[in-house]
C-alpha cells in the first residue's frame, strides 16, 4: 500500500470515496484540493460494465476538450516531404523518417503523441515494441495515422486526449488542471462522460457506466454521480 502524505490524510475525511455527487458539487469539491505548490493535473477514471478481452467491447477514441488540458503536447512526426513541411508549420516538436526512427529504437520518447503519414507505417511498424507499450503507437484507428497531418498536430496542440479502457475495464484521461475554474472544469469533464457514453458496445448487456471518479495529481478522488 503506498504512503499517503499528511497533507492527503488529511483532505481524504472530505472526500468520501463512496458517496457520489452531482458534477458541479463534484467539481467544487475538487477544487478545495488544489492547495500545493504546483498545478495538478485533473483526471477522470470510468469504471465502465466491458469485458476488456472482447474485441467489441474495446472503448477507445479521442476528443479535443472544450478548453484543453492546461499544457502543450509534445509531438513527433513521421512524415516526409510536403507533409513534413505543414507538421512543422502546424507546431509539431519533431519531425523526422529514418533519423527519428533510429532515434526511438535508441530509447529516445521525449513526446506525448507520435502521428505518422500513411506512407511512413513501412518505417514506423517496427517501433511498436518501444511505442506500443507507452501508448505512443500511431493507429488510424486512434486518428494518429493520417494523411492531414497538420490537422491533428493541431488538435493534440490544442488539447486532444487519447484514451482506451485498461485490462480492469477501466478509461482514464486527462481533463485538465486544478487552475481551471470551476466552469471550464466542468466543461471538460462532461464533454469526456458524454464522449464516452456515446461509444457504448452494441454487445453490452449490462450497467455500462458503473462509477466515475476525479482527481487531481496528489489530491484524493471526488466520485461523480451519472
Amino acid at each position: 500500500m503506498p504512503k499517503h502524505s499528511k497533507r492527503f490524510r488529511a483532505l481524504a475525511p472530505s472526500g468520501p470515496t463512496k458517496e457520489s455527487f452531482p458534477l458541479a458539487v463534484a467539481v467544487e469539491k475538487l477544487k478545495k484540493f488544489g492547495n500545493t505548490k504546483f498545478d495538478q493535473t485533473v483526471e477522470i477514471h470510468m469504471r465502465l460494465g466491458v469485458d476488456p478481452k472482447q474485441a467489441d467491447q474495446i472503448v477507445r477514441g479521442s476528443i479535443v476538450l472544450p478548453n484543453g488540458i492546461g499544457r502543450s503536447q509534445r509531438v513527433a512526426v513521421f512524415a516526409k516531404g510536403d507533409m513534413a513541411e505543414v507538421a512543422k508549420a502546424a507546431g509539431a516538436d519533431v519531425v523526422g523518417q529514418e533519423d527519428l526512427a533510429q532515434k526511438i529504437k535508441d530509447g529516445w520518447t521525449e513526446f506525448d503523441v507520435c502521428i505518422a503519414a500513411p506512407d511512413m507505417m513501412g518505417l514506423v511498424g517496427p517501433l511498436g515494441k518501444v511505442l506500443g507499450p507507452r501508448g505512443l503507437m500511431p493507429s488510424p484507428r486512434a486518428g494518429t495515422v493520417t494523411p492531414d497531418v497538420a490537422k491533428v498536430v493541431k488538435e493534440y496542440k490544442a488539447g486532444k486526449v487519447e484514451f482506451r479502457n485498461d485490462n480492469s475495464g477501466i478509461v482514464h484521461a486527462v481533463v485538465g488542471k486544478m487552475s481551471f475554474d470551476q466552469q471550464k472544469l466542468k466543461e471538460n469533464i462532461e464533454t469526456f462522460i458524454n464522449f464516452v457514453l456515446h461509444l457504448k458496445p452494441n454487445s453490452i448487456k449490462g450497467v455500462y457506466v458503473k462509477s466515475v471518479a476525479v482527481c487531481g495529481t496528489m489530491s484524493p478522488s471526488v466520485r461523480i454521480a451519472i
